[in-house]
């Protein structure tokens, strides 16, 4: 891998190696030693350790990780529709294909922060039987950082290179390990519509911080861009920053729904947490030529203080 792929110096490292089913990852680590480590199979983030080696995203105990069946967990990119056509597949192809290092990506059009982060660059194109689903010629390409502070962000940019505009939705579907279920609270969402998909997407407008007592499947819609979710036990917070993505999804499927998913243990719905930076509610359109850029990134802060105390500036790496 060269350099272009990836940023190399003193204090960051980078590195390919292939897990027990020979799928071929990507390892980065920061002088603190803080790791991401992100699959070939569907651009995944498998893996995002902290600096005590602690695995900060979940990932169930009964995930399979064989092409073309991607794990359950990590943080997946759902992309172009949740619905894929005559397919069992639920969130879109992109999560469930072989992406590729781009050696020799284009440049990053904004102010590039990512310099002297480690980071890798990763592409997708369109097959023939993608094209049979989803008909329309795409250039995806996804940048994941990992900073020295340990924060991952993830950066996507998708172009039609079709002669046609195409629409599509999309979603980074973090799983974040968290403590206990019931000892989680979300800030930052308060007073914002959402779509109830409990309730056939009735619409209603969140009154406090979200607390988790029963199943939840939410779209947060055009969201604030910077939210926190506050574990109590391990007194941490996870914050997260977006950028180019106007919703937030808040999934936790509860026990009895936990009970009938084959690929998540018994009882494992308490450790996890799904909140997704999304374009959900508008698709996005693009015209032949055009590109979206949508970024997430996600850093931890070790206290469980209040939203209103955290930086809520949004800082870009693209």
């Amino acid at each position: 891998m060269g350099h272009s792929a990836a940023v190399w110096d003193s204090q960051a490292a980078v590195e390919t190696v292939k897990d027990l089913n020979g799928i071929e990852q990507v390892v980065l680590r920061n002088p603190q030693g803080a790791s991401v480590t992100v699959s070939m199979l569907g651009a995944r983030v498998t893996s995002w350790r902290n600096s005590h080696g602690e695995e900060l995203l979940f990932t169930s105990s009964k995930g399979t990780v064989k092409a073309p069946k991607a794990m359950r967990g990590g943080i997946p990119i759902c992309f172009p529709q949740f619905d894929n056509c005559a397919s069992p597949e639920q969130q879109g192809f992109a999560r469930n294909k072989m992406w590729r290092i781009d050696e020799n990506p284009p440049p990053l059009k904004q102010r590039n922060d990512c310099l002297g982060k480690s980071f890798v660059d990763l592409l997708l194109k369109p097959s023939g039987d993608d094209l049979k689903c989803w008909p329309h010629s795409f250039e995806f390409r996804l940048r994941v950082c990992l900073a020295a502070n340990g924060a991952i962000t993830l950066i996507s940019r998708v172009r039609n290179v079709n002669g046609k505009p195409f629409s599509f939705i999309f979603a980074y579907h973090a799983y974040l390990s968290v403590s206990d279920i019931s000892e989680v609270r979300i800030e930052g969402l308060e007073t914002s519509d959402y779509l109830d998909n409990l309730c056939k997407k009735e619409r209603f407008t969140e009154q406090d911080a979200i607390t988790f007592e029963s199943e939840v499947d939410r779209v947060y819609l055009s969201s604030p861009n910077v939210i926190a979710v506050l574990d109590h036990e391990k007194k941490r917070t996870f914050v997260i920053r977006k950028e180019g993505l106007p919703d937030v999804v808040v999934w936790n499927p509860w026990d009895k729904k936990c009970k009938g998913m084959a690929d998540v243990g018994d009882g494992e719905y308490k450790q996890m947490l799904c909140v997704d930076g999304a374009a959900m509610e508008k698709p996005i359109t693009l015209k032949p030529g055009e590109e979206w850029t949508g970024q997430m990134e996600i850093s931890v802060v070790e206290s469980t203080l209040c939203a209103e105390h955290l930086d809520l500036e949004v800082p870009r790496c693209w």
